[in-house]
């Protein structure tokens, strides 16, 4: 993949409670000149870059990051005010627990997917804390609660590895044979190259061919735009 095929599915982040709005508006500027996939900001971010932004998706990190809310009445809230106020596409952290996924995920999965409505919804599942079997059992739930995206990390709590690329990929391809729909992956934290990029892909691609372009594979990187212009 080429620097252009890296922009088409990158969203380009900047996830800072404090940001100034000149910071904002020098993120805003490239988005507009280089046309990622979509900007990705905290939601209270999200008036600001609309009125900023010409024709580029803006994704909101909406409740608890990186630690997710507990509360899902309280996690839908936070994406129903991020959808309110702007937002294409949502992403949001499905907190990590000891336990084996049960009750209390699926409730906030339900959540997230209601509020959300019609909009694009990115589930974070924190693949740095889970071990194999944890990480396929979260990725499960994710996909049958209907998101439209399971993705890696926040990137504050670790990297994307490449075990989690193939196995959250693997996943993908067998929830789409099995239910006939077609989610999409999406690998952030740590990926700061166009190396990366294609190293990661590659293993994606190595499970399922057909996770490519911005319906179903996206990069979340805050620093990966220098590199690629």
């Amino acid at each position: 993949m080429d620097a252009r095929g890296a922009l088409d599915i990158l969203d380009l982040t900047l996830l800072d409670h404090g940001a100034s709005e000149s910071s904002l508006d020098e993120l805003c500027g490239l988005a507009n000149l280089h046309r990622p996939a979509s900007v990705c900001v905290f939601s209270e971010h999200v008036p600001y870059v609309a009125e900023r932004l010409r024709g580029i998706s803006i994704s909101a990190v909406a409740a608890g990051f990186p630690v997710g809310g507990d509360n899902p009445e309280e996690v839908a809230a936070a994406i129903r005010q991020a959808v309110e106020a702007g937002a294409d596409e949502i992403d949001c952290v499905l907190e990590p627990s000891e336990e084996a996924p049960g009750q209390a995920e699926q409730a906030m999965l339900i959540a997230m997917r209601e509020a959300t409505a019609d909009r694009i919804l990115k589930v974070i599942i924190e693949t740095p804390l889970l071990d194999e079997r944890s990480m396929r059992a979260r990725t499960r739930m994710v996909l049958a609660s209907g998101a439209d995206f399971v993705k890696t990390c926040t990137g504050k709590r670790g990297e994307c590895s490449e075990e989690a690329a193939e196995l959250l990929s693997f996943e993908v391809m067998r929830h789409g044979v099995t239910m006939g729909s077609r989610p999409g992956v999406k690998l952030s934290g740590g990926i700061g190259t166009l190396d990366d990029v294609n190293r990661l892909i590659g293993i994606v691609n190595s499970q399922d061919s057909s996770i490519q372009g911005p319906g179903r594979l996206r990069i979340g990187a805050s620093s990966l735009l220098h590199e690629l212009i």
